[in-house]
């Protein structure tokens, strides 16, 4: 007899069936198993006999449903799925990473119930979130994080397939230490092999990924927030620098940390030295500081400034009636 037909492949569908459509009467149930309706019950007795509750009413409107204290059978996910819906937790309820909210303690009890190595890949991500949802969120191919997830958790080199926001795509070696999830969207901090420096990857952006047969050690004291947040606006094709008539702690404040670092020049005075793929958002996030300022590197960013400025001035030309 073969595994289609044996009994227990025949119950295993028939508690399918159950959980599926609570109240399926009995000749419904034999009509679905391909079996006559007092083999069908004969099903649901070793159902009953192994200790899973099934309940039966009589009359015109009965049927079997299962009974209060089933336990389900085991969660069978793949490291892509798993990942897939981690995500999509922690893009729709932003306190998912904190164990004591309701959401965050049910995930928790999901990732718990996972094999090893696929929790251990949920679980990383899930450590590396902030709870700062983003308008502008872009979610990555789970495919994609997974396979970069695995290779940080196995400290393995990659080589991935990257396109700017500006077009340009180009295929780094890079050492991976952690993907983390911040403002909204999913970066792979990593160290650039060609460059021997920190890089930080929206995976979003990623086509490809090489996992390589080189082993990569990531900082013994490696605080992926904080090194991202530090890291967000290095690495790009156009070198920014630009300088502030306004002292560094009220930049720090009103500027977002992804443009750069900020470096006091004087009381007065900060410079901000950072990089970018999109030159006109770059030149946009500037007009937003409440001070004079001067950019003093990267050609491509004070075109953009002209642009701005051309608008600005524009809408000003146009009082109300």
């Amino acid at each position: 007899m073969t595994t289609e037909t044996s009994p227990t492949a025949r119950a295993l569908l028939a508690l399918e069936l159950l959980q599926a459509s609570p109240g399926i009467t009995a000749d419904r149930l034999a009509d679905k198993l391909g079996v006559t309706e007092r083999a069908a019950r004969r099903y649901v007795g070793i159902l009953r006999e192994a200790g899973i509750p099934v309940d039966s009413t009589r009359g015109p409107h009965g049927g079997y449903r299962l009974g209060r204290g089933l336990r389900l059978p085991p969660l069978v996910f793949s490291g892509a799925e798993a990942l897939g819906l981690v995500m999509a937790v922690l893009d729709g309820h932003h306190e998912a990473s904190d164990p004591t909210d309701p959401v965050g303690s049910a995930l928790g009890k999901l990732i718990r119930a996972l094999p090893e190595s696929v929790a251990a890949q949920a679980e990383a991500v899930r450590r590396a979130t902030a709870p700062a949802p983003d308008r502008s969120a872009a979610r990555p191919d789970p495919e994609t994080a997974s396979t970069l997830v695995r290779a940080c958790t196995e400290h393995r080199r990659v080589r991935i397939g990257y396109r700017s926001e500006a077009g340009s795509e180009w295929s780094p070696e890079v050492d991976p230490w952690a993907v983390v999830v911040r403002h909204g969207r999913w970066y792979l901090l990593c160290r650039s092999v060609a460059k021997d420096a920190v890089r930080a990857y929206r995976i979003d952006r990623v086509r490809t990924v090489e996992v390589l047969d080189d082993t990569v050690a990531p900082p013994a004291d490696l605080d992926p927030v904080a090194l991202l947040e530090e890291h967000l606006g290095t690495g790009w094709e156009y070198e920014v620098e630009v300088v502030v008539d306004a002292p560094v702690d009220l930049l720090e404040r009103c500027l977002s940390r992804t443009l750069g670092k900020l470096t006091a020049v004087d009381a007065g005075t900060t410079r901000l030295v950072g990089s970018t793929s999109n030159p006109a958002w770059y030149a946009e996030q500037l007009a937003t500081i409440p001070a004079s300022y001067r950019i003093v590197a990267c050609p491509e960013l004070q075109e953009a400034a002209r642009r701005v400025g051309s608008r600005l001035l524009a809408a000003a030309e146009h009082p109300f009636p």
